[in-house]
């Protein structure tokens, strides 16, 4: 139990949010097999003993001089375990597990660093970069919970322990079969967030708040579902060559691509592999799929996948010209408003949430699955990296990620403010993402 102690009340308050999504991020790690935490899942990640120690690392390497800490007792793993990986053009990592330290020897180094920051943040630390610090940390351990949830969805099933299983969404009435196609009306966008007065943390990437006049466009209704997405296939939509990019293309053919990550042939259809089971292919819940799959099935239709720009109009604007916190008004995210905040494992069917509207009658952009767009992730005007941690948004400003937006049922509560922006490359399959037309 953490110690209150002398701590100010903002320290206090933000050390217990770590605290939960340290439980957060340890019950993901509990339900892999103990034989299976030197498998790696996802090639272009690392094993899954890295996680362990990385989490403790960054939180080490990044609260260590605020909180005044003594010189670490193992900087080697201070280092080995401090950054993931990004692969970009074609490299993949290629170490054993034989590479890795004993399983032993990273418990123990993450238990200690654990306990050392835990002691320090209840001895009344009077930094003033502790706030948006705890921040950053709170926040990077909740987007590897999800992260982590994607990479442990593509071990084998025999890998994990199905105990671990929150309960599943509330069971919810089928949406209609077909999505109606939604009118926007020109009218301005607003991304970001103001850097002046603003007292709550966003991430660098998310500043400086800035208008965009959109024109008038239309997008669906739902995200684009299975159901949708397998006719697209029959239809022959992966061998179609004017449908894909050149690297789209090349990708698809080189990895033997045919159908989303997810999904899984069968005899007389498909099965999709949740995260415990294998089951058939829920016709109604959102395909999962990548970016490069997603402009694929868009063109098929003589449409395109949504700008930042469109996605915020649909999801935030209103007719009279104002814009809400969330695309519902204003109430906080609750249970009833959607998939999100680890509430299942799974999506639910893309009509599920009633009360998860836009003012222009836009459904499900909040949870049951981030959306892709076809903008690029590039810093806003006025963007300014973090000094203590520069590479965070502007290692990826490369022309090779894309914006997505909204969540899944994955995503932490606090990443579904108006400005959070997540981003992935375009040929990455894995990501809890899927996605919904516009047209003009």
């Amino acid at each position: 139990m953490l110690s209150t102690r002398e701590s100010p009340p903002v320290v206090h308050t933000l050390h217990s949010a770590l605290d939960e999504a340290r439980t957060q991020t340890d019950s993901l790690f509990e339900m892999v097999k103990p034989d299976s935490l030197y498998d790696r899942p996802i090639a272009e990640r690392h094993r899954v003993v890295f996680y362990i120690g990385h989490l403790e690392a960054f939180d080490r390497n990044l609260l260590g001089d605020a909180l005044r800490l003594p010189p670490s007792a193992e900087p080697e793993f201070d280092k080995l375990f401090a950054f993931g990986i990004d692969p970009v053009g074609g490299g993949l990592p290629s170490d054993q597990p034989a590479d890795w330290p004993r399983l032993d020897q990273v418990r123990r180094y993450a238990g200690g660093v654990r306990r050392a920051l835990d002691q320090a943040l209840a001895a009344a630390p009077g930094d003033a970069r502790l706030p948006q610090l705890l921040h950053v940390a709170i926040e990077h351990r909740q987007m590897h919970a999800e992260t982590l949830a994607y990479m442990f969805h593509q071990l084998s099933l025999d890998c994990k322990i199905a105990s671990a299983s929150p309960a599943s969404s509330s069971p919810a009435p089928a949406p209609p079969s077909r999505s109606h196609t939604i009118p926007i009306p020109a009218g301005l966008a607003t991304l970001g967030r103001a850097r002046r007065d603003d007292a709550d943390f966003g991430w660098d990437n998310e500043y400086e708040a800035h208008q965009i006049a959109v024109p008038a466009f239309t997008i669906d209704e739902h995200m684009v579902t299975n159901r949708q997405f397998e006719e697209f296939i029959a239809a022959g939509g992966y061998d179609h060559r004017s449908l894909w990019t050149e690297d789209d293309w090349s990708w698809k053919n080189e990895q033997g691509i045919c159908h989303p990550a997810f999904w899984k042939p069968a005899e007389g259809g498909w099965m999709v592999r949740t995260m415990f089971h294998e089951i058939p292919l829920p016709p109604d819940w959102p395909v999962y799929v990548s970016h490069a799959e997603a402009s694929a099935y868009a063109r098929w239709l003589g449409k395109a996948l949504p700008t930042e720009a469109q996605w915020h109009r649909a999801a935030y604007g209103t007719p009279d010209g104002t814009e809400r916190a969330y695309p519902w008004g204003a109430e906080s995210p609750a249970r009833d408003y959607g998939n999100f905040d680890f509430q299942s494992w799974d999506p639910a069917p893309v009509g599920a949430f009633p009360r998860n509207r836009s003012a222009f009658g836009v459904a499900g952009m909040l949870g049951n699955g981030w959306e892709w767009t076809s903008t690029p992730f590039e810093p806003f005007p006025g963007f300014q990296p973090f000094p203590f941690y520069p590479g965070y948004s502007a290692n990826f400003f490369d022309g090779k990620h894309y914006v997505i937006k909204g969540g899944s049922a994955r995503t932490a509560r606090s990443m579904l403010r108006r400005s959070f922006r997540n981003w992935f490359q375009a040929n990455y399959p894995y990501v809890y993402a899927g996605f919904r037309c516009a047209g003009s």
